[in-house]
């Protein structure tokens, strides 16, 4: 969440900024203002209160062993009644700081400065393309049927077990989803991440930590007899390792990598765009995160890019980089990238990776700080990447790679597979 001392230097920029992510923030920067304000006063009175009774306890002392018990005895009394007064600026104050962390749960993060303007996706910008366009015949199957004719997914197998958007993956096909994990967090390793298993269920805390929650668009899969969360992502429980930590400056940067299976009710979802493997409950994703100093993060963030946009090269898929505007945004980050590749057989774009910097947004939920050469704490910055989510790269390899004799396997996933062809 924005911090106290970003909305009070400058309440008015604060409302500009979030207005590029289409959020009228007038009312909560200036009930927030407003509320700060108050807590001072009362936290100013509290202090004073304290004050005066450290010299009343003094005073009482030193009047006891002069023997003016009357004296004293009195200012005992002023004494109870002060305790009293700070009992109520206490509850107060409690109150004042839960309505402030209340609303600043509600504002997203502020853009940065290099975020395009604009209100949905048909605005976002395209900073960068690569690799080979397939070229297909007008009979090429789109992924579905392919997954079909090679036995590789068996989508109403998922529905009978589970619902729509579990599929189930099976021989060829599910050795090729393993063959990517293993893949993926293999050059993850030699890129330096440090490999995390975490749990796929959260605590309420870590939602909170990441900005899941307070989850506005219904998206999490809730366990309410626990209250624990099904994780969208490994963002999630690998960001929340750093949960009320303080790092020394010399543990920067931190880089975490970790495959899970993600879950997302994916709420509102409808359309010839959820067909097959382009909008799933449940999918695979290798995340990649790191923890670094605000004057360091947008150099990881270059980086980070780097990785993910060597990864679809290798694979040997056509891509392109989205640098998203500012209403296309996610609640949480600063700016993100996506990485979508072409689908050959559907004609379209399919986002297979974000790449974002959440500066400190998400780190002043976390309290995730180090110790900088000034001796004092400061907020890290966080990013995290997909690199890469499966289903769409799935989608995109078979439809791209189809010929008459079968799919062919990308050569960097054959030694993963133990076979070059689907046939």
């Amino acid at each position: 969440m924005l911090t106290l001392q970003t909305i009070n230097e400058n309440p008015q920029w604060v409302i500009e900024r979030l207005a590029v992510k289409q959020f009228d923030g007038r009312d909560a920067i200036m009930r927030v203002v407003e509320l700060d304000r108050q807590r001072k006063a009362f936290q100013k009175n509290r202090d004073d209160n304290a004050a005066e009774l450290n010299k009343m306890a003094t005073a009482i002392g030193a009047l006891m062993k002069q023997g003016e018990k009357d004296e004293a005895n009195a200012a005992k009394e002023a004494v109870a009644k002060l305790k009293e007064q700070n009992k109520e600026i206490d509850d107060r104050l409690k109150e004042t700081e839960q309505e402030i962390t209340d609303i600043l749960l509600t504002i997203p993060n502020l853009p940065y400065k290099g975020v395009p303007e604009g209100k949905s996706a048909e605005d976002n910008v395209v900073e960068k393309e690569g690799g080979p366009m397939p070229n297909l015949g007008d009979d090429a199957l789109p992924h579905w049927e392919l997954a079909k004719k090679y036995n590789l997914i068996d989508f109403d197998l998922g529905v009978k077990i589970t619902g729509a958007g579990f599929p189930v993956y099976l021989g060829k096909g599910a050795r090729l989803q393993r063959a990517l994990i293993q893949f993926f967090l293999d050059e993850a390793w030699k890129a330096g991440y440090v490999e995390v298993e975490p749990p796929y269920v959260v605590n309420e805390d870590s939602g909170l930590g990441t900005g899941q929650l307070p989850d506005k668009e219904g998206q999490m899969y809730h366990c309410q007899v626990d209250n624990f969360y099904l994780i969208p992502t490994a963002e999630v429980p690998v960001t929340n390792i750093y949960r009320d930590v303080i790092l020394s400056q010399d543990e920067l940067p931190k880089k975490n990598c970790a495959y899970s299976a993600c879950f997302r009710r994916e709420a509102g979802s409808y359309g010839k765009d959820v067909r097959g493997l382009n909008r799933l409950h449940q999918f695979d994703k290798v995340e990649i995160v790191r923890i670094e100093r605000p004057e360091d993060s947008y150099a990881a963030l270059e980086e980070m890019k780097d990785h993910v946009q060597g990864l679809l090269e290798k694979l040997g898929l056509p891509w392109h980089i989205l640098r998203l505007c500012g209403g296309d945004m996610s609640f949480t980050s600063a700016i993100t990238f996506d990485f979508e590749v072409w689908s050959a057989a559907q004609k379209r774009w399919l986002e297979v990776s974000s790449v974002s910097n959440f500066e400190t947004y998400q780190s002043n939920r976390l309290k995730c700080r180090y110790r900088g050469d000034d001796k004092k704490t400061h907020l890290c910055h966080t990013l995290n990447g997909s690199a890469l989510a499966l289903p769409r790269i799935v989608a995109a390899l078979l439809e791209n790679n189809q010929t008459p004799e079968g799919i062919i396997v990308p050569e960097c996933l054959r030694k993963y597979t133990g076979f070059d062809i689907i046939d």
